[in-house]
Order: C-alpha cells, then sequence, then structure tokens
C-alpha cells in the first residue's frame, strides 16, 4: 500500500512540476502566422545590465555572430558563443556554437555554463537534435549542412538555433551555407526575429540570403557577420525593396510581440563588447 501511495505521490508531484515549468513560458506561435498590432513602437534601448521589461526579450549584438538573449526572469543565453563577451563576469545559462569557423565556438567553454549545446554532432556529418525546456525559455534547433574545409560538405554541420521566449520565436541562422529545404522551413516556423549573416561570401551570397528572409518572413531581420560598412550596405541595398531599414546608434534592442513592427524592418544594430563597468546606458 505504502508503494502504491509513494508511486502516486511522485507521479503527481512530476506532473505539477512539469506543469509549472511549462506555464512560465509565454506560448509560441511559431508554426504560425503573427498577428502584429500596427503602429506600435520598439521599446527604449536599455543598457544590458538593467533588467529586462516584462513579456519582453533583450537582444544586445556583442560581436561578429554573437548576441546575448535576456529574459524579464534573467536567463541569459549567448549565440555562437567563442568563449568571450568581453569584460565581465558573466556567465550565461546557455551558449550556442557552430564549427564552421573557429569565430563561432570555442573548445574550451567555462565549466561553469550550464548548458553547452553544440551545433554539430559527435561524429562527421552526423548532425544533432537539442530541445532545451528551462521554463521561461525553450531552445531547438535544425541542422543544415556546411562547406568542408578541405572543399567538400559536412551534412548537419551547422544548426540553426530557436529561442522560444515570452511567446516570440528568434532564431539565428548561425553560418548558413545554402538555402534551406522546405522540410528545414517547416521546421524551423515562422520566425518573429532573426538574426542573419550578410557577409556575402563566406556563408550566402546576398541575393540567396535575401531570398532565404523573404521567404522567413520575419518581423524583424537583425544583421549579422558583415565585415564592414560596405559590405553591410550592399545587403541593405538589395533588401530595401520588401523591408523598412532602421539603422541604429547602439547594440541593444527590446523587443515583444506587442511592439513587433507592422513592415518586417531590417534592425541595424551597432556590436558592443559587453563591460560590467558603469552600467550606463547604451
Amino acid at each position: 500500500m505504502m508503494t502504491r501511495l509513494t508511486h502516486a505521490l511522485l507521479a503527481f508531484l512530476l506532473m505539477a512540476t512539469t506543469a509549472a515549468a511549462q506555464d512560465t513560458r509565454r506560448p509560441s506561435h511559431c508554426i504560425a502566422v503573427a498577428d502584429a498590432a500596427p503602429g506600435l513602437q520598439y521599446l527604449h534601448k536599455a543598457s544590458w545590465t538593467e533588467p529586462v521589461p516584462d513579456f519582453s526579450v533583450r537582444l544586445h549584438y556583442v560581436a561578429h555572430a554573437t548576441f546575448l538573449l535576456q529574459t524579464p526572469g534573467g536567463l541569459t543565453a549567448a549565440t555562437d558563443f567563442t568563449g568571450f563577451l568581453g569584460n565581465t563576469q558573466l556567465i550565461p545559462d546557455v551558449v550556442t556554437m557552430n564549427h564552421a569557423h573557429d569565430t563561432h565556438w570555442t573548445a574550451n567553454p567555462d565549466p561553469a555554463i550550464p548548458h553547452v549545446l553544440r551545433g554539430w554532432g559527435d561524429t562527421h556529418g552526423a548532425g544533432i537534435n537539442h530541445h532545451l525546456d528551462l521554463g521561461e525559455m525553450l531552445v531547438r534547433n535544425v541542422s543544415t549542412d556546411i562547406r568542408s574545409q578541405w572543399g567538400g560538405r559536412e551534412d548537419a554541420g551547422n544548426s540553426i538555433f530557436v529561442f522560444e521566449v515570452e511567446g516570440l520565436c528568434i532564431g539565428h541562422l548561425g553560418h548558413l551555407h545554402h538555402v534551406p529545404t522546405d522540410a528545414q522551413f517547416a521546421a524551423l516556423g515562422r520566425l518573429d526575429v532573426v538574426m542573419v549573416p550578410v557577409d556575402g561570401g563566406y556563408t550566402m551570397a546576398v541575393e540567396d540570403m535575401v531570398s532565404v528572409i523573404n521567404r522567413l518572413k520575419s518581423s524583424v531581420v537583425i544583421p549579422m557577420h558583415w565585415f564592414s560598412d560596405f559590405g553591410l550596405g550592399r545587403f541593405l541595398e538589395d533588401i530595401s525593396d520588401s523591408f523598412a531599414i532602421d539603422i541604429r546608434d547602439g547594440p541593444s534592442m527590446e523587443v515583444s510581440l506587442r511592439n513587433l513592427p507592422p513592415r518586417p524592418t531590417v534592425v541595424v544594430l551597432r556590436p558592443q563588447w559587453l563591460s560590467d563597468a558603469g552600467n550606463r546606458r547604451d
């Protein structure tokens, strides 16, 4: 009798814990089309050291392909993590990495980082699947192929990571080398915000990347992986027919379901290393 009672109690606690974890994350709509209200504006940018407003996510462009995502509950995630975020003691809760080049990963991440998500498998071409549920944030990936350093191809060597948080679907294309297949687009779903490499050569030609962006139909596109204002300008010129252009003078923005722009918009952020000193507004 005690055994049955114990099992029943454990089952109840497990269901309660699972329900509590699910209740802490607002449902996302990655597979549905976002219904953005017209006329709303972005929240004012703020220092990454300040609390994140309710129902919002802060995105801070750190460098190259590395962004820091912050949630109202205090979770932090760093994309294409190289092992260095700046002059800061911050230990992210999650880091994601891709290994097309050493500017997108590190072989020696800080062991204090709770969740290190590699975008490739243990063996060449094996790929990997992630589905990390942290309650407030869900992190998953969709594998794509990359060109190998020997001129061949590594199947499933790159991961597009998707962060579902505060009802938003935020995607990071990593070191994308090809137009995704129909199945890969379907697995990604509708991304409200997407971080896109726009170098024009190391990843994909600008015209091909623009076609990817047009198919994703994201409300906010943030260029990354650009090496000069000239290269960035080429991308902005090619995409300006279908997207509004919003050029910022700082590295951060805060976005929520309620302030997605009525017209798809490219938001240009200026990368800046994190620093614990000063705690001032950008």
